[in-house]
């Protein structure tokens, strides 16, 4: 058995896989978030760390087995910054909160201009999206927290620091455009090192040197993993399962598209769009891009709801209807009769920049399928958009509801595991084009 914490944004998880990675046990919540001390949302680093042990000690009464190993995958762009003590010195600061324009003038000003920089680095320019900036940030505006910090974590080694009290980097939060990493000499940016932000990070371990539990946690050997950024782990049961080229579309809050099989290097327009690479977690670069279409749904959707007086969850009574978009392409300029049409307007636009962001990554590499996970993959009106905007390849809704949890218990396989790989694990739904 392995249990795996899969911590989202929104949804936290708590899984635990037996030996055919079949769900046994699990449990979810949604936290409620804090403030930093700017007023600006953010994660509770204090709740999340009470609900892991609150979600251990519920699995561990309501399975029979021992659990063999523990894995994390949780959200990027997210550093826990800890003082000497162990404990957080600073708020889990929200990716999503606006960056200082003149900070970031000075910065890729002093380091080479964004073009270049971005380029070598596979970061596009994202303020606090970029996590090593958010180092940055914290020298040049807020020094006195930054002196105190002993070691800043990744969420996810943060999530394996709370089980085994041990400091790691993993590659795969490393390497998700946070201009931490140089991708020509992979190795870490010169100016981390120059800015004196290195000797905060923890040393990089591999997925194959597991740490053990803490014993004032539980007296028994357990494994546990150092924890994978979530979309890095999503990818693993794909490239499990399947040789022939593909880009998986993992749908949420970011739509993020992922080729494997792209090699070529990022050109300066790529990154200007929000292509960037990521790395696996066998350090593998994996070229990738970013809509932030799930986030764009939810409040579109709100909005719809109030505007056409329906339920929330209203939209998933649509169903694709060819006349609706006939009559949204002749009459682009007309304000929606009703609730069906204004979400088909809604669905078309948001298929129109997934299929824009999505060919960014396709480039020569022959990629024939698209495997669509997450959220929209459920969305019978999207799948068969999307199917329209890729006539050439086969889409499909893959039937992964766990991917990046299942990644993640992948990654260690070999330590808790006595079978095989199985090549099972993704059921896939067809969308043909009619």
């Amino acid at each position: 058995m392995v249990l795996v914490f899969d911590i989202g944004r929104t949804n936290k998880k708590c899984c635990v896989f037996d030996e055919d990675y079949r769900i046994i046990f699990e449990h979810a919540a949604q936290l409620p978030e804090t403030v930093d001390e700017e007023g600006f949302a953010c994660e509770d680093v204090t709740l999340l760390r009470q609900w892991l042990f609150e979600a251990l000690q519920l699995a561990l009464t309501a399975i029979d087995t021992p659990i063999q190993a523990i894995n994390f995958s949780g959200y990027g762009a997210s550093f826990v910054h800890l003082g000497s003590d162990g404990n957080p010195v600073a708020p889990l600061y929200n990716y999503l909160k606006p960056f200082s324009a003149v900070l970031q003038k000075q910065f890729y000003d002093q380091y080479g201009g964004e073009e270049g920089f971005s380029r070598q680095t596979a970061s596009p320019v994202l303020g606090n999206l970029n996590s090593g900036m958010q180092l940055y940030r914290l020298k040049y505006e807020k020094p006195a927290i930054f002196e105190h910090i002993q070691w800043s974590l990744h969420l996810p080694q943060y999530l394996s620091y709370c089980f085994t009290g041990q400091v790691y980097s993993d590659i795969s939060s490393i390497g998700c455009h946070t201009n931490l990493w140089n991708f020509d000499a992979q190795c870490y940016a010169d100016w981390v090192e120059k800015e004196g932000i290195l000797p905060k990070l923890a040393p990089i371990k591999t997925h194959g040197q597991l740490l053990q539990l803490a014993p004032e946690i539980n007296t028994s050997f357990i494994p546990v993993g150092i924890g994978l950024h979530d979309s890095s782990a999503a990818l693993i049961p794909y490239l499990d399962c399947f040789s022939e080229p593909f880009v998986l579309l993992s749908t949420g809050t970011w739509c993020i598209s992922m080729n494997p099989f792209n090699a070529e290097p990022l050109t300066a327009k790529e990154l200007q769009k929000d292509c960037l690479c990521y790395l696996s977690h066998q350090g593998r670069p994996i070229k990738s891009s970013r809509l932030l279409a799930g986030k764009t749904h939810e409040l579109q959707v709100q909005q719809l709801a109030k505007q056409y007086d329906k339920p929330l969850n209203h939209y998933q009574t649509v169903v694709f209807d060819q006349a609706i978009i006939e009559t949204i392409q002749a009459e682009s300029k007309t304000k929606p009769a009703n609730y069906e049409t204004a979400y088909h307007a809604l669905m078309l636009k948001i298929v129109r920049d997934q299929s824009r962001s999505t060919k960014l990554v396709l480039g020569k590499s022959g990629v024939k399928h698209v495997f669509v996970d997450g959220g929209f993959s459920m969305n019978l009106l999207y799948m068969q958009l999307l199917a329209r905007a890729f006539p050439k390849l086969a889409v499909y809704a893959a039937e992964v509801p766990q991917a990046s949890a299942i990644g993640a218990a992948l990654a260690i396989h070999a330590v808790w595991n006595k079978k095989e790989k199985p090549r099972h694990l993704i059921g896939l739904k067809h969308h043909p084009v009619f």
